[in-house]
């Protein structure tokens, strides 16, 4: 188990980071599009998010964005959007006063329904369990 110090937030985004690292082809610098689109994906997190809109964004189309997507990242738009939510979801889960589904709706996932299968599949605990642990009261 990580010290308590660390965060699972943590934990995930260097495991997401070492995994793309490992996933990527062996450029020297990520291509501007997907760089864009990355920056766009966290910037609009919160919001409703689909593959054409990002894809306007960066000016590009919606197939070229999925294929680059997934070569450059090693993971595809869909996953990435998700773990980018489940980042900032166990960010706001540090706080005791704010509510899971006030967190699900604010992180930009649809349904509670969506946030607590997404987070459970990722960290494998339900926000309600990570909550738990950060606090203290978790099962060691």
């Amino acid at each position: 188990m990580a010290p308590p110090a660390i965060s699972w937030a943590w934990v995930i985004k260097m495991l997401f980071a070492h995994e793309s690292q490992q996933t990527a082809p062996n450029h020297r610098a990520e291509p501007v599009e997907i760089w864009k689109a990355r920056k766009f994906i966290e910037e609009h997190s919160g919001e409703e998010l689909s593959l054409r809109r990002v894809a306007k964004a960066v000016n590009i189309s919606p197939n070229h964005l999925s294929e680059k997507f997934k070569q450059v990242t090693g993971i595809n738009f869909v996953e990435y959007v998700a773990r980018t939510r489940f980042e900032n979801a166990c960010d706001l889960l540090r706080n005791p006063n704010l509510r899971i589904s006030e967190i699900a709706f604010a992180t930009g996932f649809q349904s509670l329904s969506q946030f607590n299968r997404v987070f459970k599949r990722i960290s494998r605990k339900s926000p309600s369990q990570y909550r738990d642990e950060l606090s203290g009261r978790g099962k060691s």
